[in-house]
Parts: structure tokens; C-alpha cells; sequence
């Protein structure tokens, strides 16, 4: 049977990188992603947020960890990871996360005039529907 397991996003930053290193030496960095999607009901324009967990190793996660910040945009690719663990209290927890193999750092966009400024085209040309907004926008 066959199974893919890819993930892109395109979001902020929900915290600044935090970068550790294994017992080995190996770079990990972990930061939130917030990813924004507008949609209309009826008469108004609702949106939903959703918050992911972005994990990167090696050269990624220190080049994440030296040029990110909170709010910065990143488009990341990697695939969804289950990991699960038993918290200070001894109950079993667990949580699905984003192991990042690409992490993209993507230009701030500055409005000069009242009408929207077109989104960035993501690399391989595909035009994607990204909604630019004010930096009040940001649910962070």
C-alpha cells in the first residue's frame, strides 16, 4: 500500500526559534506556526487560525534559529510527526508536529497603497492564495 506524508505551509511565526543541541551535537530548533484562512459566511469574513509545531535539525535549524523571529514569515516543507511522551505528572501525552526538511524565509510585504499588494509566488511558479494583511492581523 502506498502513503505519502508531505506538508507545506506558509504562516508567521508564533515564537522565536529555540535552538538546542542533542547529546551528539546535532542542531534541533523548534518555533509555532500560525496559518491564517479567510473565509466568507454569508455577509461576513470570518477567520480560523491554526497553530502548528515546527520542528528542524542540523544546518536548517541553526540558519532558522539565527534568522527568524517571531512574526517573520516562512513557507516550510517536512512531514507530520506523532511523537508521544510521559509529562512530569506520569500521564501519557502526545502531540503531532511538522519535522521540517525546508524552512524558506519569505519577505515581509509592505502596503503602499490602499489596494492589496499580489501575494508571492512560491517557488516552482505555483500561484497560491495567500491573503495579505495588516500586521494587526497577526494573532500573536
Amino acid at each position: 500500500m502506498a502513503s505519502l506524508n508531505k506538508v507545506i505551509l506558509l504562516g508567521n511565526l508564533t515564537r522565536d526559534p529555540e535552538l538546542r543541541y542533542t547529546p551528539n551535537g546535532v542542531p534541533v530548533s523548534t518555533f509555532g506556526l500560525a496559518v491564517n484562512r479567510r473565509y466568507r459566511q454569508g455577509d461576513e469574513v470570518r477567520e480560523e487560525v491554526c497553530f502548528i509545531d515546527i520542528v528542524t535539525y542540523g544546518r536548517q535549524a541553526e540558519t532558522a534559529g539565527e534568522y527568524l523571529r517571531k512574526g517573520s514569515l516562512a513557507l516550510v516543507e517536512g512531514r507530520l510527526h506523532w511523537r508521544s511522551w510521559e509529562g512530569e505528572d506520569g500521564q501519557r501525552r502526545s502531540k503531532h508536529e511538522v519535522v521540517a526538511t525546508n524552512v524558506q524565509f519569505m519577505p515581509r510585504v509592505r502596503e503602499e497603497s490602499p489596494e492589496r499588494a499580489s501575494p508571492p509566488t512560491p517557488p516552482g511558479g505555483e500561484d497560491l492564495e495567500v491573503p495579505l494583511g495588516e500586521d494587526d492581523d497577526i494573532p500573536f
